[in-house]
């Protein structure tokens, strides 16, 4: 019967010889980890590798994800659709073994990781998630939702901000099933941490209430194993488990040393290691004795059916809790989903109210949360302003996780990361909300949802120099923008109440990827459309005011700017001017319509363009082209009343006028 260890040593064989053959990667951490993942795997992880997806499994996430072979051996070892040849392509063009672990590549990879501290986020929504589910569906006698949430951090992870800010969360709702094991080596990528990383980690965590083991032996099983069950039985706090490690464990020459951390261990050193662990076998070559230990496929589909045999027994008692906790699973939306909406629009351009797209907002999420009990919305202390709640919202806290709002604090950052991991979890819609200036402190996280292509909806309110007083650390300028540039993100700037619903809409069925929501301070005039129009919402930019067939000029906006373009066409107009007004609350959408549809918006016949946003200017030289002209704000905004800052800057309908009157004479002349 082969050791523990020698179990260990197939994680750190595989590590370091696709590293070498990669030529590129981290042999460090899973070496030095192997002992503690083979304790986890073996002993605690309930998954089953015939179906990555179960819906009741653990989650392990690797947040320190530069030590991907470490994942990618386990689920090589455990029985996973993950061959030898994946595990000799680590790193490789399209492999599923990419260097960082990414979220719908290889089966079990529960999230993307790599920008360090943000995997630990994750883990902390998926937990969140579990408990929640757990209030809503469990009943005394079926606990159909209960599965515990393991995260492994390194020392980068926790010198990341956003480990403050996540831990701190996580310990104030007392997420129990939350188990974080710190693989504390010391070593980084500069060479021992104690020149820059000399706090307390454990007196750090006791003071977020945290559970805390500490001072565990990494290449002790039986330590290991004492501390995972010790962290297992405390259900009130989240736990951390503070092993201690030896980066590169095996390697004679380079263990516990820097040069181990990023870079393979050369062949000479991989051959004195395979000396100094008794690992017999040549590179890529596992024993069938060793994937016999491993193999937890048996296990797994065993662990799965006795609890498909216990939904089976819940849905016959709880007919309504079972199809309810199906759908939400599936992420499918109700079967009248379409007349909510609908009904909803129709008595938004009733009221024809002029009020902020914020309160718009606030107005639709009243409407669809109502139905969609799916959605779970939070602030990061801005609720009042960004109006993310609704009548039915009850804050979820340390003694009722049966809600639906979370209070984030200030903690944008984390916000963004933890909806990640309850979408990533699923059975939700995650929402969020702050000024978009702060989307900047969530920048990578957003990022991650639209590289991992997640639902992820965030509501950014104050989206401009309509701030105000504020001022330029407050007002957003170049968010949009850059916001729009970041792939497989869409973005919705809408004009009024009613295109504030239909971005919701899309945002809300948009399930493969994230979406940023666009929304005002001030108030917004409602604009009458015809069916047609509020038909063409939906496809990212329609023509509002038309003008003529063949306009000779065409006039582009989004949100607060669209008023006052609607204004000027209708005046200019009236004097046989041919200027067409084109809303275009999402480029992203937009762009992805067909070339026949885009040429009755845009008609190319037509290259005397304006474009006006309260934003920098460059995005929109791909509607107006070189010869076009947009008008915005390309520096940082002032400190002043919302209406005095529009007037600096232009941004009024008298200006507007003057501009578009200055440049047809332009372009009258250079006809000529």
């Amino acid at each position: 019967m082969l050791s523990r260890h020698e179990l260990a040593n197939a994680i750190r064989a595989l590590s370091m010889d696709a590293v070498q053959r990669a030529n590129s990667g981290h042999p460090g951490a899973p070496m030095g980890m192997a002992d503690i993942a083979e304790v986890l795997w073996n002993d605690f992880l309930k998954h089953n590798p015939n179906n990555p997806n179960w819906d009741n499994r653990d989650r392990f996430v690797m947040s320190n994800g530069h030590g991907s072979m470490l994942v990618y051996a386990l689920l090589h070892l455990t029985g996973y659709d993950l061959n030898i040849e994946e595990i000799k392509n680590f790193r490789q063009l399209h492999s599923k073994t990419p260097g960082h672990p990414e979220y719908g590549y290889a089966p079990g990879i529960e999230t993307t990781t790599g920008p360090l501290g943000q995997g630990l986020a994750n883990a902390v929504g998926m937990a969140l998630a579990e408990s929640i589910l757990a209030a809503k569906f469990n009943k005394e006698e079926f606990d159909i939702v209960n599965h515990h949430t393991y995260v492994t951090v390194g020392d980068g992870c926790l010198m990341e901000g956003i480990s403050h800010e996540a831990s701190s969360l996580a310990g104030t709702l007392g997420l129990g099933k939350l188990i974080t094991i710190y693989d504390s080596n010391q070593i980084s990528i500069d060479g021992d941490v104690a020149g820059w990383f000399t706090e307390n980690i454990p007196g750090r965590f006791e003071s977020y209430g945290w559970h805390v083991i500490k001072n565990v032996d990494g290449h002790n099983p039986k330590e290991i194993k004492r501390a995972i069950e010790n962290a297992i039985q405390n259900l009130n706090q989240p736990s951390i488990i503070c092993c201690n490690t030896v980066i590169g464990w095996g390697s004679p020459n380079k263990a516990g040393k820097e040069s181990c951390h990023g870079a393979p261990l050369g062949d000479e050193e991989i051959r004195l290691t395979r000396e100094k662990i008794s690992w017999q076998h040549e590179p890529f070559v596992i024993p069938d004795e060793y994937y016999s230990a491993w193999d937890a496929k048996s296990r797994g589909k065993k662990l799965e059916n006795e609890w498909q045999e216990k939904f089976k027994s819940y849905e016959k008692k709880y007919p309504e809790l079972a199809a309810e906790y199906k759908r939400r699973i599936k992420g499918q939306l109700p079967g009248n989903w379409d007349n909510i909406v609908q009904k909803h629009i129709d008595l938004t351009v009733k009221k024809s109210e002029s009020i902020a797209s914020r309160k718009a907002s606030q107005n639709t999420i009243e409407a669809f949360a109502k139905v969609l009990p799916e959605m779970i919305g939070g602030s990061a202390d801005l609720t009042g302003s960004n109006l993310t709640n609704w009548s039915g919202s009850i804050v979820i806290d340390n003694k009722n996780k049966n809600g639906n709002y979370i209070a984030y604090g200030v903690r944008e950052f984390a916000m963004a990361a933890v909806n990640s991991g309850i979408a990533l979890h699923k059975g939700f819609i995650p929402y969020s909300g702050t000024f978009l200036m702060f989307s900047e402190y969530a920048r990578n996280a957003l990022r991650m949802s639209a590289l991992m292509k997640i639902q992820n909806i965030f509501v950014f309110t104050h989206d401009s120099i309509g701030l105000g007083e504020d001022g330029p650390t407050h007002q957003a300028v170049e968010q949009a923008a850059t916001l729009r540039l970041m792939p497989n993100m869409s973005l919705w700037r809408p004009c009024d109440a009613v295109e504030s619903a239909i971005a919701w809409q899309a945002a809300i069925e948009r399930r493969e990827g994230p979406t940023s929501l666009l929304f005002s301070r001030q108030n917004l005039k409602h604009i009458n459309r015809t069916e047609s129009q509020i038909n063409n919402i939906k496809r990212g930019g329609y023509t509002l005011i038309e003008g003529a067939d063949d306009p000779e000029l065409i006039i582009i906006a989004t949100g607060s700017e669209v008023e006052i373009a609607v204004n000027v066409a209708i005046e200019l107009n009236s004097v046989n001017r041919k200027v067409r007004v084109v809303s275009m609350p999402s480029t992203n959408v937009f762009d992805k319509q067909d070339w026949d549809y885009q040429e009755t918006v845009l008609p190319f016949s037509c290259l005397s363009r304006v474009a006006i946003e309260a934003g920098v200017t460059d995005y929109w030289k791909k509607y107006i082209g070189l010869g076009g002209l947009a008008l915005g704000v390309d520096n940082f905004g002032e400190s002043a009343p919302a209406k005095n800052v529009f007037e600096y800057f232009g941004l009024t309908e008298n200006n507007l006028k003057k501009v578009i009157g200055d440049y047809l004479v332009s372009m009258e002349t250079n006809k000529d």
